[in-house]
C-alpha cells in the first residue's frame, strides 16, 4: 500500500494511457504549461508536448466539439471542462453530437472520447461554479458516466474510460484533489476498474446507504460512528451512474430492508429518485420502511461559506437520517 494524492492518481492514469496510445490527447483550459487547474496533469505537457496537451480558449463548445471530430477520425481525445456548470455552454455538442452520433450512424461511427469535469460543494464558489449536474448528463442516452470516490477509483475508472469506445463522462470532486489516499501496490498500468460495477465499501445489515463521489467518505464515516451504537449500515459506492449496478443495490436492500440514498446534487429530479424508482419492483416486498434520500436542498448554492455548509450532507446529518429510518 502506498500513499498518493487524488490529483496524482489522475496524473498517473493520464501518463500511462498517453504513453500506451499515441492517439490519446488532452485539451482544455490550463491543461498545458500550467499543469491543469488542480495540477492533476503537472509535468505531462513537458513530457508529451503541446500537440498532445493543448491549452484551449475559453470556449467549451469549441473544444468539446473538436474532441468529437477527433474521436470520429480515430483519436482518443480527453476534453477537460473546469466546472460542471460550464458543460451547459457545450450542451449541444455533448447531448446532440457526442452522445448521439454512434446511434445515428447505425454503429458505424464510434465516438471514443472522454469528458472530464468537476463537481463539489465546499469551496465557496457560489451558484455558477458549484453545481452537480450529474443527473442532467445521465438523462441523455448514448454516453457513460463514471464518478470516482478516491484515488484508486479515480485512476482505475479514468483508464477504463479512455479505452472505452463509447463517450464517457468522468466526474471528479474538486474537494478531493488535494487529499491523500491509500493506493494498492498493484494499482499500476494494468489497473482497469469496470464501468457498471458498484462496490460495498462498508458492510452492514440494518440499512443500505447508496452514494457516490466524495459522499462515500462521509457515509462511511457516519456508518463507522453508528457501529458504536449497534447500528450497522452497509455503504455502497456506485462508481458509475451509467451503466448503473442495480444488482448490487438490490441484493443489499433485500438483506437490510431499508435504503437511504445520499447525493450532493439537488434533491428534486436527481439521481437518487431515479435509482430508488428503478429498483422498486425488485425490493418492494422486502422493504421494512420507505426509501429515503438526503441531498442538497433545491436552492442555488450560496456563496457564504456558513450557508453553503448548511446545505451539504455531512457525517452528522447522514447518521441522523439513518437513525430515523430505524
Amino acid at each position: 500500500m502506498r500513499k498518493i494524492y487524488y490529483r496524482d492518481a489522475i496524473r498517473e492514469a493520464l501518463d500511462e494511457e498517453m504513453a500506451r496510445d499515441p492517439m490519446v490527447m488532452l485539451i482544455g483550459e490550463d491543461v498545458g504549461p500550467n499543469g491543469g487547474t488542480w495540477k492533476e496533469n503537472r509535468g505531462l505537457w513537458e513530457k508529451y508536448g503541446d500537440l498532445r496537451l493543448k491549452d484551449s480558449p475559453i470556449s467549451e463548445s469549441g473544444f468539446v466539439g473538436m474532441c468529437v471530430g477527433m474521436a470520429l477520425t480515430g483519436m482518443r481525445p480527453i476534453a477537460k471542462v473546469m466546472f460542471s456548470d460550464f458543460l451547459l455552454v457545450a450542451m449541444d455538442q455533448i447531448a446532440n453530437q457526442m452522445a448521439k452520433i454512434t446511434y445515428m450512424s447505425g454503429g458505424q461511427k464510434p465516438v471514443p472520447m472522454v469528458l472530464r469535469t468537476t463537481i463539489g460543494l465546499g469551496r465557496a464558489s457560489a451558484a455558477q461554479h458549484s453545481q452537480n449536474l450529474t443527473a442532467l448528463l445521465a438523462h441523455f442516452p448514448g454516453m457513460k458516466i463514471a464518478i470516482p470516490s478516491d484515488a484508486y477509483t479515480a485512476k482505475g475508472l479514468l483508464k477504463t474510460a479512455i479505452r472505452d469506445n463509447d463517450p464517457v463522462v468522468v466526474i471528479e470532486h474538486r474537494m478531493q484533489y488535494g487529499k491523500e489516499y491509500d493506493m494498492p501496490d498493484d494499482a499500476d498500468e494494468n489497473l482497469l476498474l469496470p464501468l457498471g460495477k458498484a462496490a460495498v465499501v462498508h458492510p452492514g445489515e440494518d440499512v443500505t446507504v447508496v452514494t457516490c463521489s466524495y459522499m462515500v467518505e462521509k457515509c462511511v464515516a457516519a456508518a463507522k460512528k453508528l457501529d458504536g451504537e449497534g447500528i450497522h449500515a452497509e455503504v455502497i459506492d456506485l462508481r458509475s451512474i451509467k451503466p448503473l449496478d442495480k444488482e448490487t443495490i438490490i441484493r443489499s436492500v433485500k438483506k437490510t430492508g431499508r435504503l437511504l440514498l445520499v447525493d450532493e446534487g439537488y434533491t428534486s429530479f436527481g439521481i437518487t429518485g431515479e435509482i430508488g424508482f428503478s429498483i422498486m419492483p425488485d425490493v418492494f416486498y422486502d422493504l421494512e420502511a420507505p426509501m429515503q434520500r438526503l441531498c442538497a436542498p433545491d436552492v442555488p448554492v450560496p456563496f457564504s461559506p456558513v450557508l453553503e455548509k448548511l446545505i451539504i450532507p455531512n457525517e452528522t446529518t447522514i447518521a441522523e437520517a439513518i437513525r430515523k429510518m430505524l
